[in-house]
């Protein structure tokens, strides 16, 4: 993409060819039925789409997926087998079409902590394996350095082994992804932590909160909504992961400090 890039030290303006992030939409039909159109890097689609049915809650595991295809560009069909009951699963999303812009995950409902049960997991993470997962997402985020314009999310196991990486213009579609290439290999959520280097918002801890997985630790700030639904849910919640300090808001036991 051509800019033109301003030094006030210097004075001068030289025109530039600057490497700009992509965002375009995908329509995902649930069904016969539209039910979103998300605003995303068009890398991992399927990964994407699978990640995020799994972390709203519309889908329990991938095992429930028929097929999964992509007729044309930026649309996806999701096919559920016949034993889903696909209408009863969509009165669980905040309304039919939504628009997911790559900004927000969408909607929080407090509504939604009632029915939400408690993480259940034995996982214990050294806190030094946890910071150096975590500070790992800069030299793993090949877009980002290139662009400036994504984040990063990934999935490690609790000795630290790389599960998944996904980038993307928007956090919650980088978890999404990240949760996806887990859910195709049949990875056990309850022994894993998450990693990312968005906010943790009450959509994002939603996310890892639905799947099973007990940790989720961030290089940014936490805000109240994702503590209370990480306290809800049972959840370890870790921000601030920067060098070798962090701060856990919530479950801190499962974070092994010698």
């Amino acid at each position: 993409m051509e800019a033109v890039k301003i030094d006030s030290v210097t004075g001068t303006a030289q025109k530039i060819e600057d490497l700009v992030a992509v965002e375009r939409p995908l329509h995902i039909f649930l069904g016969k039925n539209l039910y979103a159109t998300i605003f995303c890097t068009p890398t991992d689609l399927k990964e994407l789409v699978l990640g995020h049915l799994l972390s709203e809650g519309l889908m329990k595991t991938v095992d429930e997926v028929q097929d999964v295809s992509f007729k044309e560009e930026g649309l996806c069909q999701v096919s559920l087998k016949p034993s889903v009951n696909v209408q009863s699963r969509l009165k669980l999303a905040v309304r039919l079409h939504r628009i997911i812009p790559s900004a927000c995950g969408g909607p929080y409902r407090l509504e939604v902590l009632k029915s939400l049960k408690p993480v259940q997991s034995t996982a214990l993470v050294k806190a030094e394996t946890l910071q150096k997962c975590v500070n790992s997402l800069n030299r793993m985020a090949e877009t980002f350095r290139k662009t400036g314009g994504v984040h990063a999310a990934a999935v490690f196991k609790a000795d630290g082994t790389l599960s998944a990486f996904a980038e993307d213009v928007g956090r919650h579609n980088a978890v999404d992804k990240a949760i996806g290439k887990c859910a195709i290999e049949k990875m056990v959520f309850n022994e894993c932590f998450l990693a990312l280097s968005g906010r943790l918002s009450a959509d994002i801890v939603l996310k890892a909160a639905r799947v099973g997985i007990p940790i989720i630790a961030s290089i940014a700030a936490p805000l109240d909504s994702g503590i209370e639904v990480a306290r809800k849910a049972n959840l370890t919640l870790v921000g601030f992961v920067r060098g070798k300090r962090m701060n856990v808001y919530n479950a801190p036991e499962r974070i092994l400090s010698s």
